[in-house]
């Protein structure tokens, strides 16, 4: 199940229509609308926040497939994906920042 079909579905379990849900997460209903139907795949970790709030569930619920994941995050791990959510950092950033590192690594070698 992908992202926006996990919306959609909580969406509809808290039986909010789509303008409802995006005008209390002060998202455009047009990406919101976009995201459940599969056309956006990567909506950012800020987006994915205000919608978490409103539909009173947990970012990682909405990312991963199950909550019974075969990977399990230690404390200090969600703690640091808060506090990256928080300032505001979005998943290209992330992704840049591990390029470098990856990068920073084999240069070392």
């Amino acid at each position: 199940m992908s992202i926006g079909e996990r919306i959609r579905k909580l969406r509809m379990e808290k039986k909010l229509s789509l303008t409802e849900l995006a005008l209390r997460a002060a998202v455009a209903k047009s990406y919101l609308s976009s995201v459940e139907r599969g056309l956006q795949m990567n909506p950012s970790i800020q987006f994915l926040s205000k919608i978490a709030a409103v539909l009173d569930v947990s970012v990682e619920s909405l990312i991963t497939e199950s909550q019974s994941s075969s990977v399990s995050f230690d404390e200090e791990w969600v703690h640091l994906v808060k506090e990256a959510i928080e300032l505001g950092i979005s998943k290209e950033q992330f992704r840049e920042f591990l390029n470098f590192q990856k990068w920073k690594k084999q240069s070392d070698k």
